[in-house]
């Protein structure tokens, strides 16, 4: 039987039946151009549906699509005044005690969409204000203005509040004072409000500054009556001179310790870990120091543009001799500051020496304003590229020290609220800078009376308490801790004290008697059985 002759039968019958069934479906199946016209006309009903919803979100009061500003931030789908409106009615209202509905919109367009917050801090704050609880509504007041700082309303009420209120005039008269600076020109009603609010409080805190400088003249007068001979009075004044030292590049950014620094001064060695830029601005200071106290204190005459430019030339001499005693040449930037041109250095320079000149000659100031005003300008004008703020501290130094004063410590703690107040000066109001040397003087001079006093042979109820310092040897790790933590609360509250400044340490036991100190990497492990002390 011829099995190829069949098998090729059967293969042309299958491919015959397979051709006649494709053509059946492809008869029964739609043509292309009819899936087309489906297609088009489920095109056609997306489109209607989509300019259907079009029209609606056209109509009044529909928030479907915002109404887009190139100036604005949109957060949201809804438009920034629709959404200022739902706010209002559904969270301002019952807060809305000063601000109507159309205030607070004008707020907003002045301010940009990130004050809506602050806008309603603010709003709720007088609600709580209106309900007698202070307290509330003092901190809701800070959160407002830490939101917007430049906010003129926020300004202005919390102002209101603190002078009503809290009873700080210093504090609110400021507050009004930056009301108006960052008032605008078209608000004659939030100028007039705030012009006469200051009307209110300058006066009160004019006299309140006068009774802060009167209390200063007092202390430096017992400064004055300390005998020059004492021992207690040389030992203060070494003291505070490894301390301004270490505090004035401290602000600068050195790392150097106390302890650090007073060795440098003191053996002219290197200090392991630390830079040679960090040793060489601690020798710099001293250098400059030296200068002043030898040459400028007891000089007769005015101070010269000759002596800035040596002062400056001694603090940056060893870091950047090339820039040392020199103008700068370029234009530089510091932070939100932009200091005068290079061009512009040398009038001004000439103009604020002579300010300085007649003014300590004319006395119209206190020298402890005068040597504020003196440091505040300097900085202003930034003439060096290097040691700006160091060069102004020491001329601000050297004014009060020709005054009678001793030199002030701006201690390296306070640095974030020393610059805050230059940024403040710089926007317009001077006096909160002035009020901070203010302080600074105050309590050097309270360092210096509290070193120069001496015993009396009396003791106190308190003085019969202490007791001799634990050791692990003799106490437990716990009483230790204890001990130390007792003694750095109970240290005598001056300005020299840097107890706020140093860490305690608290040893903390781990397994296999093993203590490790935080911060240090240092470990001491504590005596176990067995062991021969």
């Amino acid at each position: 039987m011829d099995f190829t002759a069949e098998f090729a039968s059967c293969r042309r019958r299958r491919r015959t039946t397979t051709c006649s069934s494709s053509s059946r479906r492809s008869s029964l199946s739609p043509s292309p151009l009819l899936r087309t016209t489906w297609a088009r006309r489920w095109l056609i009903v997306f489109l209607l549906l989509l300019l259907c919803l079009l029209a609606v979100s056209l109509l009044p009061g529909s928030s479907l699509i915002a109404k887009l500003d190139p100036g604005q931030k949109i957060f949201s789908l809804q438009s920034e005044d629709k959404y200022q409106s739902l706010v209002d009615e559904s969270q301002f209202s019952p807060y809305n005690s000063r601000y109507s509905k159309k205030e607070l919109q004008k707020v907003n367009q002045e301010q940009g969409a990130d004050n809506t917050e602050a806008v309603k801090s603010m709003s709720m704050a007088q609600e709580m204000n209106r309900l007698g609880k202070v307290e509330k509504a003092s901190k809701l007041f800070s959160h407002a203005l830490a939101l917007a700082p430049r906010n003129p309303h926020i300004l202005l009420h919390y102002g209101e509040f603190l002078q009503e209120q809290v009873n700080d005039l210093v504090q609110a008269d400021h507050f009004f004072a930056r009301a108006l600076a960052f008032c605008p020109a078209g608000d004659v009603d939030l100028r007039s409000k705030a012009t006469a609010r200051m009307q209110e409080t300058q006066r009160k805190v004019q006299s309140i500054d006068e009774s802060v400088l009167e209390r200063i003249h007092q202390k430096k007068r017992k400064f004055l009556e300390v005998k020059a001979d004492s021992a207690a009075l040389k030992r203060a004044k070494e003291e505070a001179y490894f301390q301004y030292i270490y505090h004035t590049v401290g602000i600068e950014g050195n790392t150097m310790s106390l302890a650090q620094t007073r060795s440098i001064l003191e053996t002219k060695l290197a200090v392991a870990g630390k830079s040679i830029m960090e040793h060489n601005e601690i020798l710099g200071m001293d250098a400059a120091l030296k200068y002043i106290n030898n040459t400028l204190v007891d000089k007769l005459g005015d101070i010269t543009l000759e002596d800035i430019l040596e002062i400056h030339k001694r603090v940056i001499g060893n870091v950047d001799p090339v820039e040392a005693g020199l103008f700068r040449r370029t234009q530089v930037w510091v932070g939100d500051h932009v200091p005068p041109p290079p061009s512009l250095l040398t009038m001004l320079a000439n103009k604020f020496v002579t300010w300085l000149n007649t003014e300590v000659d004319s006395r119209r100031f206190d020298p402890v304003r005068l040597a504020a005003l003196a440091h505040y300008k300097l900085v202003y004008i930034h003439p060096f590229v290097d040691g700006n703020g160091r060069t102004s501290r020491l001329l601000m130094n050297l004014v009060l020290m020709q005054a009678g004063y001793p030199p002030v410590i701006i201690r390296r703690s306070d640095r974030e609220t020393y610059y805050n107040h230059l940024v403040t000066a710089n926007e317009g109001d001077v006096r909160p800078f002035v009020r901070f040397i203010a302080h600074c003087t105050e309590k050097t001079l309270d360092a210096y009376l509290w070193a120069t006093q001496e015993w009396t042979g009396e003791l106190t109820m308190d003085d019969q308490g202490v007791n001799l310092p634990a050791n692990l040897l003799e106490n437990s790790v716990e009483q230790v801790n204890s001990d130390l933590l007792q003694r750095r609360i109970g240290r005598p509250d001056h300005w020299l004290n840097l107890a706020g400044e140093e860490k305690i340490i608290v040893a903390q036991p781990e397994e296999d008697n093993v203590i490790r100190m935080p911060g240090e990497e240092n470990v001491v492990r504590l005596p176990g059985e067995g062991d021969v002390l």
